[in-house]
């Protein structure tokens, strides 16, 4: 199964500053993936990005985790944010996971 990171900067493109309060881009990313009918969990964590033109900035940034999400929505999702959040890029990263729910079986032990 596919584990999908999405690592949104709050900063917008031109100005280089963070336009409204971290909670309303966290009220818009959980539409985004409510209207993709899509679970996530999110954090705020802080980062740096140096833009096209050079200038460097420390921001905060949404990071976005979604499991078992195909990566054509994955791709959708982060286009939409980028756009929504004025953003010269947003940073996606994927990893092959091993998951199971509590209320699954007991997963078999396999020489991995």
């Amino acid at each position: 199964m596919l584990e999908a990171r999405i690592y949104v900067g709050l900063h917008d493109k031109d100005s280089h500053e963070q336009r409204f309060d971290t909670e309303k881009y966290k009220s818009i990313l959980k539409n985004v993936c409510k209207n993709y009918r899509t679970a996530f969990s999110m954090q705020v964590i802080e980062g740096g990005y140096f833009h096209e033109d050079g200038t460097w900035v420390e921001e905060n940034t949404l990071l976005i985790t979604l499991i078992g999400t195909p990566r054509k929505k994955v791709y959708e999702i982060a286009r939409d944010v980028c756009t929504f959040f004025n953003q010269e890029s947003v940073m996606i990263t994927a990893t092959k996971v091993l998951t199971f729910n509590v209320h699954d079986p007991l997963p078999v032990e396999t020489a991995d």
